[in-house]
Parts: C-alpha cells; sequence; structure tokens
C-alpha cells in the first residue's frame, strides 16, 4: 500500500527527464561503464576463435546488463528510484528473468512465424499484437517471477486494463527511446573507430535499456494499487516535494496510519472500531470499505462479520469493474470458512469470468456449481450454464459433462441465445 503522508505518483510522462537520468546515477554509471569496458576482454583470450571469444564476452555483458534492469524495474515497481537505496545483492526470483524473458520472445516468435507461414496477413497481425502486449508480458513476469503467468493472457490482460489508455502511450515512448537507441549508433560509430567501437556500442545499448527499465518499473509503481503491489518503507521519496493530494485522500491515508498504528500496538479491538465507524458513515467509499476488511481479517472472533462484509465488498469492486480484487477478497473469504458462497449471481457469473480468464478453469466451475439452485428462476442461469459448459469445453476438455447442461438448456431455455452458444461448442469437429 502506499505510506500514508505520500502523496499519489505523478503520470510518467511528467517525468521523462528522471527516467533519462537514472543511468548517470553514480551506481549504475560506473557499473555500465564497467560492463562497456568488458567488451576488451576479448584481446586477453588470444587462444580462442575471436568470433567465440566476442559472442562469450558479449553473452557475459547482456546477461549482466539484464539481470541489473530487472532489478531497476522491481526495486522501481516497490517505489524505490533511486540507485544508492537498492540492495547491493539480486533477490532469487530476480536472477533468472533474463532467461525467462528470453524464452518468452523465442515462443512468441515460433508462433508468429507459425501464423505467417500459414496466412502471411494473420502473420503481421500476430506480430503486431505480440509486440503491443510485450511490455505488459514483462510487467507481469517481474510482478509474478514465473515464466508460465507471463504467458497467462488474462494475467497480460488484467495489466492493460490496470494502466489504462497510458499504456498506448507507453509502447510509444518505448518504440522511441529503441529508435533513439539505433539512432545515437548510427552517429557515433562512423565517428570513434578502432578499440573504442565496441564498448560504446555496449554502453549506448545498456543506457536504453536501463531507461526503458526505469521507465516500466515507474509506470508499474504509478499503478501499484490496481496491479497489487506492496510497496517498500521509502517508496516514492522523490515524489514528496510536490503534493497532489486532495483533502479527501489526505483524511483517507490519515486514518490508514492511525489504523495501522493501533494494529502494531495490538489494539486490533480499537482498530476495529475506528475502521467500521468509518466505512459506516461513508458505505461507498470503496477505501473504508477496504480497510475494514483488512481489520476484519486480523479479528479471529468476526468470521460471520467479515464474510457478511466481503459480499457485500465484493459486489463493490465488481461494480467497479475490479474482478482481480473481487477474487482476492473471495479468497480471503473461503480461507476462513470454505462453505462461504456469493448470494448475487452477476457478482458471481463476473467472478467466474475472471478466474476462467486467469485461466482456471477449475475455480470458475467451483463458483458456478449449484448456480441454478441457488437463484431458482434468476435470468442470468443460461449465462451461468453458457460459461459453465464453455470452461468444460475449452479448459478442461469434458464434453461429457457438458453434454448435460446443454440439454438442459435446450429443454429449458430452447430459444436463447446462451443455448446457441453452447450448441456449436458442443458441435462435432471432423
Amino acid at each position: 500500500m502506499q505510506e500514508p503522508g505520500s502523496p499519489a505518483p505523478r503520470p510518467f510522462w511528467h517525468r521523462l527527464n528522471t527516467f533519462f537520468a537514472f543511468p548517470f546515477q553514480l551506481q549504475p554509471l560506473g557499473y555500465a561503464l564497467l560492463l562497456a569496458g568488458a567488451s576488451l576482454l576479448i584481446h586477453l583470450f588470444f587462444f580462442l576463435p575471436q568470433a567465440l571469444t566476442l559472442l562469450l564476452v558479449e553473452l557475459g555483458i547482456v546477461l549482466a546488463a539484464s539481470r541489473y534492469g530487472f532489478k531497476v524495474m522491481a526495486l522501481g515497481a516497490r517505489g524505490i528510484v533511486r540507485a544508492a537505496d537498492f540492495p547491493r545483492m539480486l533477490d532469487e526470483e530476480w536472477t533468472n528473468l533474463p532467461w525467462k524473458l528470453f524464452a518468452l520472445l523465442v515462443l512468441q516468435g515460433m508462433v508468429g512465424g507459425l501464423i505467417g507461414a500459414l496466412n502471411p496477413a494473420l502473420g503481421y497481425i500476430a506480430i503486431f499484437v505480440l509486440s503491443f502486449t510485450l511490455p505488459a508480458t514483462t510487467m507481469v513476469l517481474v510482478q509474478s517471477g514465473s515464466f508460465w503467468q507471463a504467458l497467462n493472457p488474462g494475467l497480460v490482460w488484467e495489466t492493460l486494463r490496470a494502466i489504462g489508455w497510458p499504456y498506448v502511450l507507453l509502447c510509444l515512448f518505448l518504440f522511441l527511446l529503441n529508435s533513439g537507441a539505433q539512432l545515437a549508433l548510427v552517429m557515433l560509430l562512423p565517428v570513434f573507430k578502432g578499440w573504442i567501437a565496441l564498448p560504446l556500442f555496449n554502453f549506448v545499448m545498456i543506457y536504453f535499456g536501463w531507461v526503458m527499465a526505469s521507465l516500466l518499473g515507474y509506470v508499474m509503481y504509478q499503478n501499484h494499487a490496481a496491479l497489487g503491489i506492496d510497496l517498500l518503507p521509502g517508496a516514492g521519496a522523490d515524489e514528496r516535494a510536490i503534493d497532489t493530494r486532495t483533502p479527501a485522500q489526505i483524511a483517507q491515508q490519515q486514518t490508514d496510519a492511525l489504523v495501522a498504528q493501533m494494529v502494531t500496538d495490538g489494539d486490533v479491538a480499537g482498530a476495529l472500531a475506528l475502521a467500521y465507524e468509518e466505512q459506516r458513515t461513508k458505505p461507498d467509499d470503496l477505501a473504508a470499505q477496504r480497510r475494514y476488511h483488512r481489520v476484519l481479517l486480523l479479528a479471529p472472533d468476526k468470521t460471520a462479520t467479515l464474510l457478511d462484509h466481503g459480499r457485500r465488498l465484493i459486489g463493490m469492486l465488481a461494480a467497479r469493474d475490479l474482478p482481480s480484487e473481487a477474487l482476492k477478497v473471495y479468497k480471503a473469504c473461503g480461507e476462513k470458512d470454505a462453505g462461504f458462497v456469493l448470494d448475487d449471481p452477476a457478482t458471481t457469473i463476473a467472478l467466474a469470468r475472471a478466474e476462467w480468464r486467469n485461466g482456471e478453469a477449475k475455480a470458475a466451475l467451483a463458483l458456478l456449481t449449484g448456480f441454478d439452485k441457488r437463484f431458482r428462476g434468476h435470468a442470468a442461469i443460461p449465462q451461468a450454464y453458457e460459461l459453465a459448459a464453455r470452461v468444460l469445453v475449452q479448459g478442461l476438455d469434458r464434453r461429457d459433462m457438458a453434454r448435460p447442461i446443454l440439454k438442459t438448456l435446450e429443454r429449458r431455455y430452447p430459444d436463447s441465445e446462451q443455448t446457441q452458444e453452447v450448441r456449436w461448442l458442443m458441435r462435432e469437429v471432423v
């Protein structure tokens, strides 16, 4: 969460100068010069073929620069933008990110090439889509550390939605930075020839790579609340000179700080009373409802209250198009009570769709189990049937379990759009 008393992060297009200046901070500048100069080591391995030596040295430089770039992104996403505040060692989860990104690029290239071989026009579209979503894919990789989650289109789509229309602007800036690196090389290399050319080439590529990493990390930090990223102590230290908070935001952050201090002091009952009163007097204030939910999770004897409030909070989050956060609340309530179910059909379907988009077929099906009995006669039942059939056919490859759903739809809702959709899903494929 944002540190109480800190202003909201400024839009990244207001801070472009800081991204260009990042590699010139003392630590990254020294490291970049060291890596760029390492290319001179090829002259020490004269007993190896020159091409092989060059390949090995350059691969090592790229790997080291990439690892530091991911460190810049990961810490920037948590609000740490000054290299002097970076820990000396890499976290274990960041060490293999360059290899995972390389594997992602290879896999995407193979997919794009395969589609292009089948249909050149679709191939161009596939390459454009993969290129457009690459920044979001990289963000998912940094946040999760998982190659497989970075391949999940649902998580990539949630990242795109969290950032919103500025994502297009981000892609434009990244394209310009990539073009700027090429232009700088075209201008500099003809002037600097001989032994200095290779270190200069490496330095330019490292510089622009770390500028991009700084930009991507800040965009994640700017949207950390929507992306569910926890900030580190001292986050946003360079933002505090300009306070753009509204009076309502200041009041919310002060209340957050007071509740957090009461919990730290062991006064959970007092924190719960304060959080309850805030959400009671501000029923439409999402921040107050979130705060009350967090404190309820800490109260061991308030399970019934937690579940009741959880249903209302989940409905509020779903209505505001925040399905990922709604799922987190749903799962937190489920951990307290395995029998926890929602009492609103629209919210239930919204969460099931979110699980399905995230690739969690069984979780989506669990949400829909018994839907027609819990909401007997409701108009949303055909939608639930259709989604359940889609999950069974496309997610679990259980056409046998989907056939009774189709029969039920044809008997109860023969003319509905959902019946036609499930009939199409269950068509015989030759």
